[in-house]
């Protein structure tokens, strides 16, 4: 789906629990609905820029879930636009810009979806997951999470095999663990997370020629890539992250990929 131009104001129609993160709800009457995998520019209307100017720029998420105009956002608020963004109330107003980005593919009909979650990376797999057991496919979904009260979070997805940094609940370590031992059974594997789960998944799915595509996570100044400062270095060359992904093809990723 393609965004409509500029930027819209919708309103925060929920905010709540979601583990330790927030899950933050604003009805969109006039977007289209979005695919698994893209993403919106996030602002609040108001208290967005303190004394010291912060948080300067609009912040990218990826979509959730969807419940007929309402957009879901998870939230972890770790610094002044997500900490903004974890409060906002009921009724406040929220600037965004979207659908942007392109999402995930349709797996193969002989191969299992694997939905591997990072923290926070659970929320493009949340939708992705809904979209797949409305197609009549039963993904597996493999999450990993800091602690449990982290891992409250897997509750939107369903059910989920868990992994914790701290061992709290699940798996006592890698969420890539547990997909190692699912490689050998002819799956697709969709992934979101942190740049090391993501560089792990990708280098076990090439070991295995496993087909994986993966939703990159990095800052963004625009959205729609103007300012470069997204970029991924791949097999041919750089790419931008908020209009040539968010979601690559683990394959075309060079093993270098991650430019800082």
């Amino acid at each position: 789906m393609t965004a409509p131009f500029g930027r819209r104001r919708c309103e925060v129609v929920s905010n709540e629990p979601a583990g330790l993160y927030r899950l933050v709800e604003a009805s969109d009457t006039e977007g289209p609905r979005p695919s698994a995998g893209q993403f919106y520019m996030l602002a609040a209307e108001h208290g967005w820029g303190g004394a010291d100017g912060r948080p300067h720029l609009a912040r990218a998420f990826s979509v959730c879930r969807v419940r007929g105009e309402r957009l879901g956002f998870l939230v972890d608020p770790i610094g002044p636009g997500t900490e903004r963004l974890a409060e906002l109330e009921p009724g406040e107003g929220l600037w965004l810009v979207g659908p942007l980005g392109i999402g995930f593919s349709a797996p193969a009909q002989s191969a299992r979806p694997v939905l591997v979650g990072g923290g926070v990376g659970l929320a493009p797999l949340v939708i992705l997951a809904e979209e797949l057991r409305e197609a009549g496919r039963d993904p597996l979904v493999l999450a990993g999470f800091r602690s449990a009260g982290h891992a409250g979070a897997a509750a939107l997805v369903g059910p989920v095999a868990l992994a914790t940094d701290d061992g709290s609940a699940g798996h006592h370590g890698l969420v890539t663990e547990l997909l190692s031992r699912e490689l050998p059974e002819n799956p697709a594997v969709y992934a979101c997370g942190p740049p090391a789960m993501l560089e792990s998944v990708r280098s076990l799915c090439s070991e295995w020629a496993v087909p994986a595509e993966l939703a990159l996570e990095e800052a963004m100044a625009c959205g729609f890539g103007a300012c470069f400062g997204c970029v991924v270095r791949t097999r041919t060359g750089f790419r931008r992250i908020c209009v040539d992904g968010p979601v690559l093809a683990a394959a075309d990723l060079d093993e270098a990929w991650v430019v800082h």
